[in-house]
């Protein structure tokens, strides 16, 4: 009998630091729905030993991070998809120091990446230190968890679709 296949969807940022808890705030709207049972909800700070803990041996992995554009266009949100091992260059950074890039990479050399990764970036307004998003981002938040959903549906064993 084989085993299910692991879903990791992983919230990257500081809640602390305004925008950049977009990942955190999409990860407490999707542990409001029914996912389903191997799907692992986490946060993390963008450390990418932590990053390719949390998505290691998983099929799918969604990350959800806040991301620096110029010219920006708060809440504007960026689909990136995993091709063979290679992201694609952003047209937005990422707004921690060693970013998912450097992740991506890391678990590329030691064969530890998930089948299939999927970023969304969300374009920030506000980095500074506080507690709440913007309104552009917070606007973001419940289309980008139905999305996040949506990558989903394709994981499911047919058992659980039902």
């Amino acid at each position: 009998m084989s085993r299910r296949a692991r879903i990791a969807v992983i919230g990257v940022g500081n809640e602390f630091r305004r925008d950049d808890g977009v990942g955190w705030a999409v990860i407490d709207r999707l542990r409001a729905r029914e996912l389903p049972a191997d799907a692992v909800l986490a946060t993390c700070d963008g450390d990418p030993g932590r990053l390719i803990g949390l998505w290691e041996g998983a099929r799918l992995a969604v990350v959800v991070d806040a991301a620096h554009s110029h010219p920006g266009s708060p809440g504007r949100v960026h689909r990136l998809a995993l091709d063979a091992g290679l992201l694609p260059p952003p047209s937005a950074t990422s707004s921690h120091g060693l970013g998912l890039g450097e992740a991506v990479e890391l678990a590329r050399v030691l064969g530890l990446l998930p089948e299939r990764l999927i970023v969304y970036a969300v374009e920030g307004a506000d980095s500074d230190y506080g507690t709440g998003l913007s309104p552009a981002v917070a606007a973001a938040v419940a289309p980008l968890a139905e999305a996040v959903e949506a990558e989903l549906t394709p994981y499911l064993t047919s058992r659980e679709r039902t």
